[in-house]
């Protein structure tokens, strides 16, 4: 068999699986989670600065923009590739659950059901694999090739004077 055919082969594939997830609940439930719970502002190009006007299908493939702090630089990684390579749900669980570097707010999904989090795996492979790998997380003290954002707050020395 060719490449071509190959290629074709598996896309369509592809393709009928996702038409298939699109209609289960635990797909929408999992688009609506995402959509509520901030996670594209983060992950998504361009999600925050544009109102959420980013079509569905750049949504979570990560944002090359570092966050540098005391813990070193993290970034907003490709949830849409993460979840692709997750082969189980139970995977899953123990992936959404881990202590993450800030400013990611993993406690949240710490704290989600197991309902919850297995509805924004079934979204995210429903979605697909986009985009491509964001930056591995930099120790402290290694300055970063990327744009970043220095995620350290500044104390006014008159601020500091009254404590």
């Amino acid at each position: 068999m060719n490449t071509t055919l190959k290629s074709l082969m598996l896309t369509l594939a592809m393709l009928t699986a996702h038409a298939a997830c699109a209609d289960d609940p635990a797909v929408e439930r999992g688009r609506y989670l995402v959509k509520i719970g901030g996670c594209n502002d983060c992950h998504t190009p361009g999600y925050a600065q544009s109102g959420g006007k980013v079509p569905e299908a750049q949504w979570l493939s990560g944002v090359p923009l570092g966050f540098n702090g005391p813990w070193g630089t993290s970034y907003a990684s490709n949830l849409r590739l993460s979840a692709q390579n997750i082969t189980s749900a139970e995977q899953w669980l123990a992936y959404a659950r881990a202590p993450r570097r800030p400013p990611m707010p993993w406690f949240g999904l710490r704290d989600m059901s197991d309902a919850d989090l297995k509805a924004i795996y079934a979204y995210l492979r429903s979605a697909g694999p986009a985009g491509s790998a964001m930056p591995a997380a930099l120790p402290p003290g290694k300055t970063p090739t990327t744009p970043y954002i220095v995620f350290v707050p500044q104390e006014p020395a008159k601020f500091a004077a009254s404590r």
